[in-house]
Protein backbone atom coordinates (compact mmCIF):
# COMPACT_ATOMS: atom_id res chain seq x y z
CA UNK A 1 0.00 0.00 0.00
CA UNK A 2 1.45 3.30 -1.04
CA UNK A 3 -1.08 5.62 0.56
CA UNK A 4 -1.48 5.58 4.33
CA UNK A 5 -5.04 5.25 5.62
CA UNK A 6 -6.09 7.86 8.15
CA UNK A 7 -8.89 6.85 10.51
CA UNK A 8 -11.17 9.43 12.10
CA UNK A 9 -13.94 9.43 14.70
CA UNK A 10 -16.45 10.97 12.31
CA UNK A 11 -19.93 9.46 12.07
CA UNK A 12 -20.20 6.84 9.34
CA UNK A 13 -23.86 7.42 8.50
CA UNK A 14 -26.76 4.97 8.50
CA UNK A 15 -25.73 1.37 8.99
CA UNK A 16 -27.64 -1.85 8.66
CA UNK A 17 -27.03 -4.95 10.76
CA UNK A 18 -26.86 -8.00 8.54
CA UNK A 19 -27.99 -11.25 10.14
CA UNK A 20 -25.42 -14.00 10.35
CA UNK A 21 -25.99 -16.14 7.26
CA UNK A 22 -22.95 -18.41 7.49
CA UNK A 23 -23.45 -21.99 8.65
CA UNK A 24 -21.76 -22.99 11.90
CA UNK A 25 -18.49 -24.90 11.62
CA UNK A 26 -20.21 -28.13 12.68
CA UNK A 27 -22.29 -28.01 9.48
CA UNK A 28 -19.24 -27.35 7.33
CA UNK A 29 -17.24 -30.26 8.71
CA UNK A 30 -19.90 -32.97 8.34
CA UNK A 31 -19.22 -36.06 6.32
CA UNK A 32 -21.98 -38.17 4.99
CA UNK A 33 -21.80 -41.78 6.08
CA UNK A 34 -20.17 -43.81 3.36
CA UNK A 35 -20.92 -47.37 2.38
CA UNK A 36 -18.19 -49.42 0.76
CA UNK A 37 -19.30 -51.26 -2.38
CA UNK A 38 -17.58 -53.37 -4.98
CA UNK A 39 -18.49 -52.24 -8.46
CA UNK A 40 -17.11 -53.39 -11.79
CA UNK A 41 -16.85 -50.49 -14.25
CA UNK A 42 -15.73 -50.48 -17.85
CA UNK A 43 -12.09 -49.60 -18.51
CA UNK A 44 -13.32 -46.73 -20.71
CA UNK A 45 -15.30 -45.19 -17.82
CA UNK A 46 -12.47 -45.52 -15.31
CA UNK A 47 -9.94 -44.07 -17.75
CA UNK A 48 -12.28 -41.14 -18.42
CA UNK A 49 -12.71 -40.34 -14.73
CA UNK A 50 -9.01 -40.75 -13.99
CA UNK A 51 -8.13 -38.39 -16.84
CA UNK A 52 -10.70 -35.77 -15.81
CA UNK A 53 -9.73 -36.06 -12.14
CA UNK A 54 -6.07 -35.44 -12.96
CA UNK A 55 -7.02 -32.32 -14.94
CA UNK A 56 -9.00 -30.97 -11.98
CA UNK A 57 -6.59 -32.13 -9.26
CA UNK A 58 -9.09 -34.36 -7.47
CA UNK A 59 -9.74 -38.06 -6.93
CA UNK A 60 -11.58 -40.02 -9.59
CA UNK A 61 -13.56 -41.98 -6.96
CA UNK A 62 -14.82 -38.68 -5.55
CA UNK A 63 -15.96 -37.58 -9.01
CA UNK A 64 -17.87 -40.83 -9.52
CA UNK A 65 -19.46 -40.53 -6.06
CA UNK A 66 -20.54 -36.94 -6.74
CA UNK A 67 -21.96 -37.94 -10.11
CA UNK A 68 -24.05 -40.67 -8.47
CA UNK A 69 -25.16 -38.31 -5.68
CA UNK A 70 -26.23 -35.70 -8.26
CA UNK A 71 -28.22 -38.36 -10.13
CA UNK A 72 -29.98 -39.45 -6.94
CA UNK A 73 -30.84 -35.85 -6.03
CA UNK A 74 -32.31 -35.27 -9.49
CA UNK A 75 -34.44 -38.42 -9.16
CA UNK A 76 -35.72 -37.82 -5.64
CA UNK A 77 -39.35 -36.93 -5.14
CA UNK A 78 -41.09 -35.91 -1.93
CA UNK A 79 -41.80 -38.92 0.28
CA UNK A 80 -45.56 -38.34 0.01
CA UNK A 81 -45.36 -38.51 -3.82
CA UNK A 82 -43.82 -41.99 -3.82
CA UNK A 83 -46.15 -44.96 -3.96
CA UNK A 84 -45.93 -47.24 -0.96
CA UNK A 85 -44.65 -50.80 -1.48
CA UNK A 86 -48.24 -52.09 -1.01
CA UNK A 87 -49.55 -49.68 -3.67
CA UNK A 88 -46.86 -50.84 -6.11
CA UNK A 89 -47.81 -54.49 -5.51
CA UNK A 90 -51.51 -53.73 -6.17
CA UNK A 91 -50.68 -51.79 -9.33
CA UNK A 92 -48.55 -54.64 -10.63
CA UNK A 93 -51.33 -57.20 -10.07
Amino acid sequence: MKKKITYTDEPMGAMEVIPDFLPPPSELAFREEGVKVTLALSRKSVDFFKYEASKHHTQYQRMIRRLLDAYVEAQERPANARPSPKTRKRAAA
